[in-house]
């Protein structure tokens, strides 16, 4: 299993990175992205930190760890740009939080997020055929999430995913210990959103690119 979006005491999780590793390691991840809540007011801190945490704990777990950042809440307007700076600090993966059905995202954010230099785009709500088909042509990711309320919408983008054939990985979207899942688990949430075995052994080889 490779989880891409996951959150530490850096964003609003509630484990330091350390932790969070070591119990991904445990329960046989075989990687992990760390990708706290982001805007302009906090990159700069979080972002280097986290880059700097990755570089140490690779050198010691069999887990591969991924630094990243998952711009949240941000006026779409200014997505694009705060993804051009966090890439520049060293994330190696882009998240954007979609326009999740459970929060008040503001409209217009998958849209910018996918026109921007992103990797994923986190539970994209009720996206649109465009917007999916716009994610096929840039290579950016949909999410289908293992999160409660964000996973309520992961039949409709699976649906259109496999309509255009545009890409999907599965994340935890992990705040806490209790949120981590091992593979079976994965199995059973992307079948669930009415996707099959195949189309998960074909989501991990699309996380495996981020390795």
């Amino acid at each position: 299993m490779i989880d891409l979006h996951t959150h530490t005491i850096f964003s609003d999780g509630v484990l330091i990175p350390s932790e969070l590793a070591r119990r991904a390691e445990n329960m046989g991840l075989k990687a992990i992205g760390f990708t706290d809540h982001g805007d302009s007011s906090n990159i700069d801190f979080i972002i280097p930190r986290i880059v700097a945490v990755t570089e140490e704990l690779n050198d010691f777990l069999k887990i591969k760890v991924i630094p990243g950042i998952e711009i949240t809440h941000v006026p779409p307007p200014l997505i694009a740009d705060i993804v051009l700076k966090a890439r520049a600090l060293g994330a190696k993966i882009i998240v954007v939080h979609g326009e999740t059905i459970v929060e008040p995202v503001a409209p217009g954010t998958n849209i910018a997020a996918l026109k921007a230099d992103i990797d994923i785009l986190a539970h994209p709500g009720l996206i649109t055929e465009e917007e999916v088909l716009l994610a096929k042509e840039k290579g950016v990711f949909l999410e289908i999430s293992a999160r409660k309320g964000h996973s309520l919408t992961n039949g409709h983008v699976a649906r259109l995913a496999r309509k255009t054939g545009a890409g999907l990985v599965i994340d935890t979207d992990a705040h806490a210990p209790g949120d981590l899942i091992d593979g079976a688990m994965a199995r059973r949430i992307v079948c669930g959103a009415g996707l099959t075995e195949s189309d998960f052994e074909q989501m991990q080889k699309n996380a495996a690119r981020f390795l």
